[in-house]
């Protein structure tokens, strides 16, 4: 088996929070440059910028997990990725039904772009994409699996936007792949406090909204090859498969 390196949770310039210059294509390249061998495209309660992601990832040989980072009903954010391009689509019409019709401000909160190969720009999202959909949380997860997903807590550190800080724990029965750490947090300290995420996949993420984030912070994957499979395998810990962070790697 391999180590392969994967940054989990990087925001294009079709979130508004990302900047301008988190184009499909510079993101690749600096994945690239920053020896990134897995990274997820993870825009605010959308999908659109994915496939065109995943195909320059196939020219540069980069992995990419294609989802979305959705905000619950509750306000909190879960990572969410698909295989193919048919459970890609499924679940944008999801998010697509469920989003409140609550427009943009560019001037608060910027732009929400979607461009095309050549760079240009093809499209302007009017809704305000971060709006909390009207799922709660075991409904978004039971999409997610329903479509043979992965779904996975967001920044379970933070005190915003997290299930924790919202609701003060994870629930025991939420099905979980793998709970998401940000770069601020230690899992080995983290978990002195919360005991019962004990035995939990840990991955740790740039939530990069910047070209100058993507790859600052990330995990290892130990598997035998890369695929959604191998993945899904290694989040669950299957046959000697196993997510390694950067406090592990000595």
């Amino acid at each position: 088996m391999q180590l392969y390196k994967a940054d989990f949770h990087i925001h294009t310039v079709l979130s508004p929070c990302g900047d301008l210059e988190m184009s499909p294509d510079e993101i690749i390249r600096l994945a690239k440059e920053n020896g990134l061998e897995i990274i997820g495209i993870t825009d605010h309660n959308t999908t659109k910028h994915g496939l065109l992601t995943k195909k320059y990832g196939q020219k540069a040989g980069v992995y990419v997990l294609t989802g979305a980072e959705v905000t619950t009903k509750e306000e909190a954010h879960c990572l969410a990725f698909f295989e193919n391009e048919e459970q890609l689509n499924d679940f944008e019409q999801f998010l697509q039904d469920n989003l409140p019709d609550i427009p943009n401000d560019v001037g608060k909160f910027g732009y929400q772009v979607q461009v095309d190969e050549k760079g240009d720009i093809v499209y302007e999202e009017p809704i305000f994409l971060p709006s909390a959909i009207n799922k709660n949380l075991e409904e978004v997860e039971h999409k997610v699996h329903a479509l043979n997903g992965l779904f996975i807590p967001a920044h379970i550190d933070k005190s915003k936007n997290s299930i924790p800080s919202q609701l003060g724990f994870i629930p025991f029965d939420l099905n979980i792949d793998a709970v998401e750490i940000s770069i601020h947090a230690k899992k080995a300290d983290y978990l002195v406090k919360n005991k019962y995420l004990n035995g939990k996949t840990f991955i740790q993420s740039s939530d990069s909204h910047l070209p100058c984030q993507i790859g600052t912070t990330y995990c290892y994957l130990q598997m035998g090859a890369i695929s959604f499979e191998e993945i899904q395998k290694t989040l669950h810990g299957q046959d000697g498969r196993k997510v390694l962070l950067r406090e592990d790697v000595k």
